[in-house]
């Protein structure tokens, strides 16, 4: 076991040896731009990771069984509101409501027969033409009508109703996120047929531990950056937040939602796109312990390994590997390899790259 960690401490010193050599001899003969480290609070800014998803996204689906006759709609295909997206086999429907209608118009015939006879045995029985158990018999048989046509037509709009489950059409304007089912294919209530969104409607979620919530300063510009974006377009910043008023259980976190405006310039912008985050908050308190931190861009970075170029007394840059804290704004937290007031390499990699 002794000789494995010795193994494994020799290797790990033999890695940041050719690492430093790697990058030293072009840093040196470099003008040298260096940094302070600082020790502090966080500066008030703390980051988080977030995702942006649609305000309004729906799932269409099946009301009714059949085939799928028409598919107009498109994966990543655009949508206007009430377009029709999709139908499905609505024959033996359309025979059905117009038999229905049929029904509908005898039943109302009915009634106005029925209704004209008690209109005449009204007229009869008060010239005592006729008893009163006449009268209440064209009275029952006018009431009989009455109800019949009244079931008839609820019926009937029942199935027209049906009838235009087998049209499905867009709930909105927007874009057609994805569509899971073919042209022909047999469908069942409840299928789900596709998933269409409101691009002009996004917001982006994140979640912080429930102790940082109190920290957090409303009506400040919170910076929000899409990394998958273009440059130009990847950063938004906001004065609005909404905090839900609910703690995960099992995470202990609690979420934050950041409406993000209709119009962005964010050309590209979709559900699911990752999304970082920099929050304004209170300093920490005077009697916190103080941190030790470091310009963002001093900060080298080879898989698992971080470290930095502290100057040394000669003014030779050395490398030092770091523990890494929290990423807070632009300023990087050193948990350990870096004592307050040294002087740290800013941009090595551009130092290199000028030469």
């Amino acid at each position: 076991m002794a000789t494995q960690n010795f193994r494994s401490h020799h290797l790990k010193q033999v890695v940041t040896a050719i690492f430093a050599l790697f990058f030293l001899a072009d840093v040196m003969a470099a003008e040298l731009v260096v940094a302070e480290v600082r020790a502090g609070n966080t500066g008030g800014m703390i980051t988080a990771d977030g995702v942006v998803e649609a305000v309004r996204q729906t799932v269409i689906a099946a009301q009714i069984s059949g085939a799928i006759t028409e598919l107009p709609a498109k994966a990543a295909g655009s949508m206007k509101a009430g377009q029709v997206l999709a139908r499905i086999d609505g024959r033996a429907a359309s025979q059905q409501a117009n038999a229905s209608q049929a029904q509908v118009e005898a039943a109302r015939a009915e009634l106005q027969l029925a209704s004209k006879d008690f209109e005449r045995q009204k007229q009869l029985f008060a010239r005592q033409y006729i008893s009163q158990a006449q009268l209440d018999r064209a009275e029952a048989q006018f009431k009989s009508s009455s109800a019949a046509a009244h079931a008839q037509i609820a019926g009937a709009g029942a199935v027209q109703t049906q009838a235009g489950f087998y049209a499905l059409t867009a709930p909105y304007a927007g874009r057609i996120a994805d569509v899971y089912v073919s042209q022909g294919d047999m469908v069942t209530p409840g299928k789900a047929l596709m998933t269409v969104f409101d691009p002009a409607a996004l917001r982006v979620t994140a979640s912080l531990p429930e102790a940082s919530i109190a920290r957090l300063l409303q009506g400040q510009t919170v910076t929000i950056e899409i990394p998958a974006l273009p440059a130009a377009q990847r950063i938004v910043r906001l004065d609005k937040f909404t905090v839900l008023p609910v703690t995960d259980a099992s995470t202990h976190t609690v979420q934050l939602r950041f409406e993000l405006p209709a119009i962005n310039n964010m050309n590209g912008l979709a559900p699911g796109m990752f999304a970082r985050l920099q929050l304004p908050v209170h300093t920490q308190d005077k009697g916190d312990a103080a941190r030790l931190y470091v310009p963002a861009s001093a900060i080298i970075r080879r898989a698992e390994l971080w470290a930095v170029y502290v100057v040394g007394p000669q003014g030779k840059p050395l490398l030092r590997q770091i523990k890494p804290g929290p990423l807070m704004g632009n300023e990087q937290e050193v948990l350990t390899g870096v004592t307050a007031g040294e002087k740290v390499l800013l941009h090595p990699l551009t130092t290199m790259a000028a030469r």
